[in-house]
């Protein structure tokens, strides 16, 4: 749990946690220094409860495109053979607003539920209701190069950014997008 710029034990993470609603997190969202720029920048509040999960059937993988503000390629999901260790975000409704906009939710990324997840926490509890933000566009798609698309961790940031290829068909996770709830 994130709380004032310091990690601490889950159990003593607020109760009901566990309900709140389970957000797989990759590339920089799995990164505790990014729970405190959302604090800085986009008003992140209250403590943010972070749990390790082993995927299985994801990756994160270099996007197509790259971010305005510093010329990166940022990293995308999609589904590939395999395991990787992941990072899941049990976020409150006003949490989840924060990783919206930071997500740029609708335009860059979507809010999609996993359909078909297989994804265990270290404690042997595996979730069956999760959700992501997978590639809205061409630009937040996997970089395929020959055809496939390049793991984050076999690539650094660096080495990303200087990657030639082409944008995948789509972001390739068995997944329903969620459609924003009105805020009138």
């Amino acid at each position: 749990m994130h709380v004032d710029g310091v990690g601490h034990p889950l159990d003593t993470a607020p109760e009901g946690w566990r309900e709140r609603l389970a957000v797989l997190a990759y590339g920089s969202n799995a990164n505790p220094s990014k729970i405190t720029w959302l604090r800085g920048r986009l008003g992140l509040e209250g403590p943010v409860v972070v749990a390790h999960a082993r995927c299985t059937g994801l990756a994160a993988v270099w996007a197509a495109g790259f971010r305005v503000v510093d010329d990166q390629r940022p990293a995308t999901l999609t589904a590939l053979d395999g395991v990787e260790d992941h990072a899941i975000w049990f976020v409150t409704p006003d949490q989840l607003a924060v990783l919206d906009r930071c997500e740029g939710r609708g335009t860059r990324y979507h809010l999609a539920r996993l359909t078909e997840p297989d994804i265990t926490l270290e404690d042997g509890t595996r979730l069956t209701d999760v959700h992501t933000y997978v590639g809205a566009a061409p630009i937040r798609y996997p970089l395929l190069i020959d055809g496939a698309p390049v793991r984050t961790a076999d690539v650094p940031q660096a080495e990303a950014a200087r990657l030639d290829g082409v944008a995948a068909d789509g972001h390739g996770v068995p997944c329903e997008v969620v459609t924003p709830a009105f805020r009138g």
